[in-house]
């Protein structure tokens, strides 16, 4: 095992650290003195344009935070993560969440621990495509003989929280009939929810789970099977018989899933269950055989132009220079705010309604990926590491929460998403209405920029207190991100940005951003708990004081 090093003991650790101390922000000047910032600072990624010329930096700090990814090894790390290395310590693993979008024929090809990597991923993919092709054209059909109008994808984490994400994102795109839902929570209330209204003749679940153990995941799937011979009983289906109830679940369940053996004990035809490999992981996964509901939904075609915008990006990472690589710049910034500036939460604020599950999504994958307290080799971490993200879309945040980023104490950097054309164009007695948008999007990040002087205020007419409450700091670091529209590989690029934002960070401080270790603990104890609130004493002796007193309050009030 490789040591990582020490981001703290470098050179350029030490300018920043330099740069931190005689620093004063002031964009007002910044941009004031220097006509080409802009130009300097906005880069291209693929279809998006990308402007950083509103964070909290210069030249020299730009510079400095390059120089921190060369002393760390940023670019041999990601090389390593490209060739198959396994860079995922803790769990001996490659991540190759990369190759499940190299497109077919790809050179050099890609072989990791003897498996033919690029073989496996388009053998999937071409699975993928046949079966969502036969549900959407109709020759996939329930036990009597209906088409399939909805889908229901039981999964959680990764398996929920990318899927849902994108079939949000690119609903413009679900254009075959075919609607789908999603089961995540434990909670039965978000079971009875999503199969509320469905007819169980066109009803088709996905059961997402690689190992097909995943509590959440399992429990609903068995509660997804009950309704559905409960449904069909209901509407006059013979199920007396347990062969009637294996062949209503053969027409009307699929997987994906490695576990062949426990996807056929369920009753799932293991021709019906599509895998994928240990090195794809949950929060990675989503271009993996868990956008299978992707593929039926919106399409195989669109499905694979997802999987080239991804791959757009990862080709973008491998070939640009440092000091141009967008990914590596924006991870670059968030350690500068992080580690020099003291941040310690980041928004990300869409201005897209249909990605108003982005924020949901980057939480699962910033935070299990980079909320470590512990290197790749096991040893402390010797500085701050991961943030706490977060948003909601457009204007909606703006009467909720601009007001902290504005005129609050702490500092929040902000990356602030849109696009040029909507997917619902619409006027308002003449007016554009994403026009408006638009200029509320471009608003609040001049507003957060530069502010409004006290002068400025008393300019207005303001006297007496009221001029500092109508005073804005400015100095609040902002990157714009512009896209011509939503597509497919738009969104593809977007959530590839980000995987690679984390990756950088996480190797700039030495920490595996690929394992998730800090989950396991509260699932242990939850199976513990489970038989103390269903009565068991025993159980219930074992467990804390608090603990048994909250359960003690649940035993008296449940009816």
């Amino acid at each position: 095992m490789t040591a990582p090093i020490d981001c703290t003991g470098t050179s350029a650790w030490a300018e920043l650290e330099s740069h931190k101390a005689s620093f004063t922000p002031d964009l007002r000047g910044w941009f004031a003195a220097d006509p080409t910032r802009v130009e300097r600072f906005s880069l291209p990624l693929a279809d998006l344009h990308v402007d950083l010329s509103k964070n909290l930096i210069t030249d020299e700090i730009l510079a400095s935070l390059v120089k921190l990814a060369e002393q760390t090894g940023v670019a041999d790390r990601y090389a390593a993560m490209l060739a198959g290395e396994h860079i995922n310590t803790t769990e001996d693993r490659a991540v190759l969440h990369t190759a499940l979008r190299r497109p077919a024929g790809m050179e050099p090809a890609l072989t990791v621990d003897g498996q033919d990597v690029d073989t496996d991923v388009q053998s999937v993919l071409s699975a993928i495509d046949a079966f969502a092709t036969r549900v959407r054209d109709g020759e996939w059909r329930g036990v009597t003989g209906k088409t399939v109008t909805h889908i229901v994808n039981i999964g959680i984490g990764g398996s929920d929280l990318g899927p849902v994400m994108v079939y949000e994102a690119l609903e413009p795109y679900a254009t075959a009939g075919i609607e789908a839902r999603f089961v995540s929570n434990i909670d039965p209330t978000d079971m009875g929810q999503k199969v509320k209204g469905l007819d169980p003749e066109t009803t088709l679940f996905i059961v997402a789970s690689k190992t097909f153990t995943t509590l959440e995941t399992l429990t609903n799937a068995r509660l997804a099977r009950t309704w559905l011979w409960d449904a069909l009983a209901a509407a006059g289906v013979d199920l007396a018989s347990d062969e009637a109830k294996s062949n209503a679940v053969a027409h009307h369940f699929v997987a994906v899933s490695t576990a062949l053996d426990k996807v056929e004990a369920f009753g799932i035809d293991p021709t019906n269950a599509f895998g994928f490999w240990d090195w794809v992981g949950g929060r990675y996964s989503v271009d993996s055989a868990i956008g299978l509901s992707l593929a039926i939904a919106l399409g195989p075609d669109t499905f694979r132009e997802l999987l080239a915008g991804f791959h757009a990006v990862d080709r973008h990472v491998a070939e640009t220079p440092l000091e141009k690589n967008v990914p590596v710049l924006m991870g670059l910034l968030n350690v500068w705010y992080v580690n020099f500036l003291d941040a310690q939460s980041h928004a990300v604020l869409p201005y897209a309604q249909q990605l108003h599950r982005f924020a949901a999504y980057l939480q699962q994958l910033t935070m299990e990926s980079n909320g470590k307290s512990v290197r790749w080799d096991g040893t402390p971490v010797n500085c701050e590491t991961g943030e706490i993200f977060w948003g909601e879309p457009g204007t909606n945040g703006q009467h909720a929460f601009y007001q902290l980023i504005h005129q609050g104490t702490k500092l929040i950097p902000a990356d602030f998403i849109a696009v040029v054309n909507p997917a619902y164009p619409l006027e308002d007695g003449g007016q554009d209405v994403h026009a408006l948008f638009l200029a509320n999007y471009l608003a609040q990040t001049k507003a957060l920029a530069f502010g409004k002087t006290a002068e400025e205020v008393e300019a207005e007419g303001t006297t007496g207190a009221l001029v500092a409450a109508r005073t804005f700091a400015g100095n609040k670091p902002t990157t714009s991100i512009f896209a011509p529209s939503l597509t497919p590989s738009v969104v593809g690029q977007l959530i590839a940005l980000y995987e690679h934002i984390t990756f950088t960070q996480s190797v700039v401080w030495g920490i595996n951003a690929f394992d998730q270790w800090g989950v396991e603990l509260g699932k242990k104890l939850a199976l513990e708990i489970a038989p103390a609130i269903e009565g068991d004493d025993a159980a219930l002796s074992a467990q804390d004081a608090s603990t048994q007193a909250l359960i003690a309050y649940y035993r008296a009030n449940r009816k």
